[in-house]
């Protein structure tokens, strides 16, 4: 069977500089490798795209977020890097094709897989937020049965939604925890009730989903939101993040596919990360739901470009931590 995957070098471009004073921006750091030809290599983090908005087009959204992982790229091959060099590798970009989101799902998953065992933290950049599907399988299949992840969502939606016909970008973390009762545990934050109807409410109190809404995710509260996030992330043994780019206000986040001017800002989300990171729990993230088609100034792009960046700070300053 073929598979609907794609490394490539071309997409990694930006300003010349003089080779004497060293690697200046993200894109003379990144190589790229084919995860299907070899998996040979020391980085410690792994850039991996979900080209599919299938999901999206189920769920009767905007369609355009499938050309979000290679906007973002571009976005962030132009930013100065201040990482060490050798630390990122591109892994390439899954594709859906011919609308089959589930073998999409699985491959994504496969690739996932392949990094986890090697080390390699991935930050993958859909698409829809159907990746998450994909991604915990993904994580799942490396760790122990009796293992705890906690998943937590930056987000304006549940994604609880039942699977009538189709799993779609709504669907996925309802999948997930009925699939996997006892391995996972899911929390959001970013909740807004115009988002959510009654009934997904409801089926997050019976699915004991921890939530905090959108109101409260404010740095001013900050101290609740650190008692939330210590309470839950002290239960897990791992910690998936997962940050779909609607649970942001569209002042900075326009180019999604379901825009709110009601959602939090980048300074709030980059205190969480930072705090979650401090966890060294962390085991993959993810940026969900880029859509290109609508953004502004490459504005949703370019944050996206810069929460990578701060994932990987985050990350490496707590890797050097434990060593």
């Amino acid at each position: 069977m073929e598979r609907n995957y794609t490394p490539s070098q071309e997409r990694w471009a930006g300003r010349r500089t003089d080779p004497a004073i060293g690697i200046q921006y993200w894109y003379q750091a990144v190589s790229v490798i084919d995860m299907f030809s070899t998996i040979d290599f020391t980085e410690k983090i792994g850039l991996l795209g979900y080209v599919c908005d299938e999901g999206v087009l189920r769920n009767q959204g905007r369609v355009g977020a499938k050309m979000g992982p290679s906007k973002v790229i571009e976005r962030l091959g132009k930013l100065p890097y201040h990482h060490e060099k050798g630390l990122v590798v591109d892994c390439g970009d899954i594709t859906c094709d011919n609308g089959d989101l589930e073998s999409c799902q699985s491959l994504f998953a496969e690739v996932i897989q392949r990094l986890l065992e090697i080390n390699v933290l991935p930050i993958a950049v859909g698409g829809g937020h159907d990746i998450a599907y994909g991604h915990v399988k993904g994580i799942l299949a490396t760790l122990p049965k009796t293992s705890k992840v906690g998943i937590i969502n930056f987000d304006a939606h549940f994604d609880l939604r039942g699977v009538e016909d189709k799993a779609t970008s709504g669907t996925p973390f309802g999948q997930l925890l009925k699939e996997y009762s006892d391995e996972l545990e899911y929390m959001v934050l970013g909740i807004q009730q115009t988002a959510n109807t009654k009934e997904l409410y409801d089926e997050a109190k019976r699915l004991n989903v921890q939530y905090i809404e959108n109101y409260t995710c404010q740095i001013k509260h900050w101290d609740k939101i650190e008692v939330a996030l210590n309470s839950f992330i002290s239960k897990m043994d791992y910690v998936y993040i997962t940050v779909d780019m609607d649970g942001f206000s569209s002042a900075y986040a326009p180019g999604v596919s379901a825009p709110s001017p009601l959602g939090f800002t980048p300074y709030f989300v980059l205190k969480c990360l930072k705090h979650i990171f401090e966890s060294k729990k962390v085991i993959s993230c993810d940026i969900a739901e880029v859509n290109p088609m609508y953004d502004q100034d490459n504005m949703t792009a370019n944050l996206a470009a810069r929460l990578i960046d701060f994932m990987v700070e985050s990350y490496l300053v707590n890797l050097e931590d434990q060593s």
